[in-house]
């Protein structure tokens, strides 16, 4: 199943791809409940089904069931505002609030060599914030107060089942799926200090999507291809095949540290050819377009656009400069 969230007049909703249209699943589940006769058909799909990717996940693989009978249901019915067009759908992060987002740095040995780091030992995690993410097609904000803006192609695993402590052996089982990430990156930020943080959380600079692919459609995660493409350019061009650190292997050394739950994101690092590597550096610009497509997800495409100063703020400087 291929799940997205999109956008509604009446807020985000939870959708699965049928072709080139998008059931909402907590809609087509409440209309299959109530030709089954069921009373209150809206109230249980709203637990059974919910419309948010969060409690979605977290159902487990009962909902994901009871949203696959939804889909089957609704395809042959004329049922009003449950299916609409894939075009012009405006999507937001596959998982809009994930409780958390945890990041592999250096989990690829050739981007490790380019950017003259020592192969880690440990697997090297660090943190984005909810506030960072955007979805599909919405433009990533080249920051006022940078030139440096890179782009780094990601696969992103996304965590249905809970745990702590888990074995590598049992990882997989903790998987819902997996999607796209950018983890864009504000790079004379990110070297000011030896913690990358800052220059990892600038406002509505990461994006993820389109689709949440569940682990079931991707038998092999360690095995595919991904790539990076700035105004049709191709920059990054490898495979999940060059980890240092497998997902098991990831999923177990987070679950020692803290509790998984489900809608977490982790993002499981970048191969060679990111921006301020290249000789000679290549940042993104207002106006560019980045396309990152992984092998069996698809393609997530994001405009870039320069941050506009406020009114006032340009005011206030017109008048120092003719001051």
């Amino acid at each position: 199943m291929r799940l997205v969230t999109f956008k509604t007049g009446y807020g985000a909703r939870l959708g699965a791809v049928d072709g080139e249209h998008v059931v909402d699943l907590n809609a087509a589940y409440t209309a299959l409940l109530a030709s089954q006769g069921v009373r209150r058909a809206a109230a249980h799909a709203r637990a059974a089904v919910p419309a948010d990717a969060t409690r979605f996940l977290g159902e487990g693989p009962d909902a994901v069931r009871r949203a696959e009978e939804a889909v089957a249901f609704v395809r042959d019915a004329q049922i009003p505002g449950v299916r609409v067009s894939r075009r012009g759908l405006a999507l937001l992060p596959v998982v809009p609030r994930p409780p958390k987002i945890i990041c592999v740095g250096l989990n690829y040995r050739d981007h490790a060599e380019e950017t003259g780091m020592s192969i880690p030992e440990h697997p090297v995690f660090f943190s984005k914030f909810t506030s960072c993410l955007i979805g599909a097609g919405e433009p990533i904000v080249l920051p006022r107060v940078s030139e440096q803006l890179d782009y780094e192609a990601e696969l992103a695993v996304v965590i249905g089942r809970p745990g702590r402590y888990i074995l590598e052996r049992e990882a997989s089982g903790h998987v819902a799926g997996y999607t796209i990430l950018n983890d864009v990156s504000v790079r004379d930020y990110q070297m000011r200090t030896s913690q990358w943080l800052i220059g990892k959380v600038f406002d509505r600079s990461t994006p993820v999507g389109p689709e949440l692919v569940t682990a079931g459609e991707v038998p092999q995660p360690e095995a595919l291809r991904l790539s990076a493409r700035v105004n049709g350019r191709v920059l990054q061009d490898s495979s999940t095949s060059n980890f240092i650190f497998s997902i098991p292997r990831v999923i177990a050394a987070i679950s020692e540290i803290l509790t998984l739950e489900p809608g977490d994101l982790i993002a499981t690092g970048t191969p060679a050819g990111v921006g301020f590597a290249r000789k000679p550096p290549v940042f993104l610009r207002d106006g560019d377009t980045v396309t990152i497509e992984v092998e069996r997800l698809g393609a997530l495409t994001n405009p870039v656009t320069a941050e506009r100063a406020p009114a006032g703020a340009r005011g206030a400087r017109a008048v120092a400069e003719r001051a």
